[in-house]
């Protein structure tokens, strides 16, 4: 139809405890390496898809770092950090290791590759001289052995420091891994810098905040219902070049009218029985000049009828009629003008997704965050996704296309001709999630078990793969966002302009 107006939220899933690397890939964590792969469109990371069509900003949270070190580890592997603050949100960690620590970790990984190291002239498990297992197994390896354990042991303890500030994934070392190698002794100290992103600070621009809104919301006169149902009823009798739209007077012989139609049995006791399903129609198109074959009075009961207007009444199917269960059935019809009321309903939820696009809007404009880099990337490369997604679910694209547009390059220029919409998402799901947290606002728990199922019933329908534990993290996501809209809509000055 051509009323419809979009909505354009945008979910996200929640940033989950801090996760750490394993020394296997502690070297892609390295400023010589890429820590960003390619991003393929998965289900798994747009579990939301088919949520329901009001569509809420997801809500950022950072649960504490995922971090267990024993103590008595602790107080083998001191280590000191110092922390500053740069740009975008994060803050360097320049970590120092000292030499007693490093010693030890040269040693354990010496005695690892003496009792796995097959050197001629020695017996499995006799100790090994130390330049001989060097010339052996080569200083190379050994260093970067020592290397990678001596991170394995101290990166986790290290980001103690930013413990439930952190946002997953956006760990990096900074320092060059050849760096560390070049500059690593046994008996020196060790030093390394990382980078890691954490949540950013919301600053408001107004002294109230986010209270008292006055939000303007621009209407396009085509979705008011009356407009629209003339536009769409013109479209599906376009064919008839001297069809006229009448307003203002009901329905009479010669016009073309859209009917919902109810039929149920009235029974004995004049009561009101069970529905007949073969009588009711939804959306039926009549013809008043061509009605041989309604039932007959049908066409007399409805006559005057105006748009949006809703008739009943009794009808009896003759003897005659063509279904034999029907015949001689008394029957209650209920019947309403449905184009105009489809249309009040499309305006409706039209207008509420206007309100909510606008209130959201309004959010991004009267804060200030200093975005980082690592959620300003995970946010621009969800909304590519969902729009491949769109894309291949559409069949607008072939195997090769999609290929070509999952590339690094076209989500990179994705994320920078996009840049201005994915940071105003970002700052309203942002404030979303703090007006959530101040306001107090709650949900039931029924609310959140109904839409958890609603949405693992839309994964099985539609086939897609999905974890029920991030589909639920995700649900409680959109009813936080549902519930701050709603305070919102309350709890602001909202004025309507059509134009």
């Amino acid at each position: 139809m051509a009323l419809l107006v979009g909505v354009a939220t945008h979910l996200r899933p929640r940033c989950p405890k801090t996760d750490f690397p394993s020394s296997s890939t502690l070297k892609d964590l390295c400023s010589s390496q890429s820590h960003l792969s390619p991003y393929l469109p998965s289900r798994r990371l747009l579990p939301c898809l088919f949520y329901s069509s009001t569509r809420h900003p997801r809500l950022v949270t950072v649960s504490a770092a995922a971090i267990s070190v024993e103590k008595t580890e602790k107080d083998r592997f001191p280590v000191t950090v110092t922390e500053t603050k740069q740009p975008r949100s994060s803050v360097r960690l320049c970590i120092e290791v000292p030499p007693n620590s490093c010693k030890e970790s040269y040693n354990k990984v010496l005695r690892e590759f003496s009792n796995q190291a097959k050197v001629p002239g020695f017996r499995p498990g006799k100790k090994i001289p130390e330049n001989i297992l060097i010339n052996y197994v080569g200083l190379h390896n050994i260093q970067q052995a020592v290397i990678e354990a001596i991170l394995k042991k101290t990166l986790p303890q290290a980001m103690i420091s930013v413990e439930g500030r952190a946002l997953k994934d956006s760990v990096r070392i900074v320092t060059k891994f050849a760096e560390m190698y070049d500059s690593f002794s046994p008996e020196d100290y060790f030093r390394y810098d990382v980078l890691v992103d954490v949540v950013p600070e919301i600053k408001w621009l107004a002294e109230a905040k986010y209270k008292n809104l006055k939000i303007i919301v621009q209407i396009d006169k085509t979705i008011t219902a009356e407009i629209a149902s003339e536009i769409e009823f013109k479209r599906r009798y376009k064919a008839q070049g001297s069809l006229r739209i009448v307003t203002d007077r009901g329905l009479q012989m010669g016009d073309l009218v859209v009917l919902d139609i109810l039929a149920a049995r009235i029974e004995g006791d004049l009561s009101i029985g069970e529905k007949i399903p073969s009588a009711e129609r939804k959306g039926f198109h009549l013809d008043t000049e061509e009605s041989d074959n309604l039932l007959p009075g049908f066409l007399n009961s409805i006559l005057g009828i105006r748009q949006g207007e809703t008739k009943s009444f009794s009808l009896q199917f003759p003897e005659s009629w063509e279904q034999v269960n029907l015949c001689g059935v008394q029957a209650q019809f209920t019947v309403r003008e449905s184009i105009l009321q489809r249309c009040r309903e499309v305006e409706q939820t039209a207008i509420e997704q206007a309100t909510d696009n606008a209130i959201l809007e309004q959010l991004s404009k009267i804060v200030e965050v200093d975005i980082p880099q690592s959620l300003f990337e995970e946010q621009g490369r969800q909304l590519y996704g969902a729009r491949l997604l769109q894309l291949q679910a559409g069949r607008k694209v072939n195997e090769q296309q999609l290929s070509s547009l999952s590339s690094e390059k076209a989500v990179n220029e994705y994320l920078e001709n996009q840049k201005e919409n994915i940071t105003s998402i970002i700052k309203q799901m942002l404030a979303v999630g703090e007006i959530f947290q101040c306001e107090n606002l709650e949900y039931s728990t029924d609310e959140l078990v109904k839409e958890v199922e609603n949405s693992v019933e839309e994964f099985k329908r539609h086939n897609q793969e999905y974890d029920e534990a991030n589909v639920r993290q995700q649900v409680q996501d959109v009813l936080e966002g549902a519930k701050v809209l709603e305070w919102l809509r309350e709890n602001s000055d909202i004025q309507y302009v059509f134009r």
